[in-house]
């Protein structure tokens, strides 16, 4: 990677432009370098205000914190209306109304980052001890995502000293350890449960090539989930857990660093496509992981994590003025579905600005 210091002015420079250009729509895909529009009940709807409020907290470029201002409480009237809210509020308060709340202190973005940690609590199923994933048939079903969500959980126990939002998040994240991380350290991305007995049923493949296969993001989201929730429990049972998956992670990617969007497709790095927005969310994660190992084995994680984000930026990323809207290309969404398949992916631009972040020594991270 060309300096962190040149690195990270391109960085600014390209999301300055992006403000430009998305001004208030909430994107989530990038085809042909145009970003779209989503409702802001999707779930990403945070990505964006998140990488604003980065940029404000590290420039201290007043333009950066106005945009980024009026996002949680545009999320937060999905609360009071009917909306499509469900176990991703993680993703959707964190960056905005969290992180609003730490940089400025407003009491506004407490009051709704607590608010959507009542909703996420308010989904959790005794039996089973799992926080449901989506809504609609979808009762008994768990997602490997939401081990990312599990942080706002935490901040809201120790924000207002309530051990149930802690007891909440170390139940779900009991059940990631016994039903969807393997021995190998490969995840599974949905379990089934049954909702009336808490019964495992089935592991479902979602977004990977199928039940039985290592879905790249889904690694991705589990290695920084469990890195987190150790660090908020202290847990050692977390941390290996962290460890496990990371070496998966990392002993199979391809030579350049980046991973395809499933490890075990049967396909070869000719015939399948990678997915960058994995590769940025276990950079991050894995300079969080770094933090928390003994000063021994630090330098592995954060070896890897300066390995990923190299190949990320002089292979995958746009960051000149011919570029398009989003920052890394060759982002894969749900290649299953045949859904946003070599794409711009905010969330993977989240996580790269996180990540270079933390490299300059960014610490306000809410995941």
């Amino acid at each position: 990677m060309a300096s962190l210091d040149n690195t990270w002015a391109d960085v600014e420079r390209k999301v300055r432009r992006m403000a430009g250009q998305i001004g208030d729509k909430s994107p989530h895909v990038a085809k042909d370098g145009v970003y779209d529009d989503m409702r802001v009940d999707w779930w990403t709807s945070g990505f964006w205000p998140g990488i604003l409020w980065i940029m404000y907290d590290m420039t201290g470029d007043v333009a950066f914190r106005d945009q980024a201002w009026e996002w949680d409480a545009r999320i937060e009237q999905c609360l009071v209306r009917e909306s499509n809210l469900h176990h991703d509020v993680g993703f959707q308060f964190l960056p905005t109304a969290v992180l609003k709340y730490r940089i400025t202190g407003d009491a506004d973005g407490r009051r709704r980052g607590l608010q959507a940690a009542n909703f996420l609590a308010g989904r959790f199923n005794i039996a089973g001890s799992f926080l449901r994933a989506w809504n609609q048939d979808k009762t008994g079903w768990a997602i490997i995502d939401c081990s990312m969500n599990l942080s706002l959980l935490f901040w809201a126990a120790e924000e207002i000293a309530d051990p149930r939002f802690r007891h909440i998040a170390c139940a779900h994240a009991g059940t990631v350890l016994r039903h969807f991380i393997r021995e190998d350290g490969s995840v599974r991305h949905i379990v089934s449960f049954d909702p009336e007995t808490g019964e495992f049923l089935e592991a479902l493949g979602g977004q990977g090539f199928g039940p039985d296969s290592g879905w790249s993001r889904g690694q991705a989201w589990a290695l920084y989930g469990m890195a987190n929730t150790h660090r908020f429990t202290g847990e050692a049972r977390y941390l290996n857990a962290a460890k496990r998956v990371a070496h998966y992670f990392l002993a199979s990617l391809e030579p350049d660093h980046v991973p395809l969007w499933d490890f075990r497709t049967g396909g070869g790095a000719s015939s399948e496509p990678r997915d960058t927005s994995a590769a940025s969310c276990a950079a991050s994660g894995l300079l969080e992981l770094a933090k928390l190992v003994p000063a021994a084995e630090a330098g592995f994680y954060r070896n890897a994590a300066l390995r990923i984000l190299a190949s990320l930026t002089e292979r995958y990323a746009s960051l000149g003025e011919a570029g398009g809207q989003e920052l890394l290309r060759e982002g894969t969404g749900n290649k299953p579905a045949g859904q946003n398949v070599n794409v711009g992916l905010i969330y993977g631009d989240y996580y790269y600005v996180e990540a270079l972040a933390k490299l300059k020594d960014w610490s306000r991270t809410v995941f």
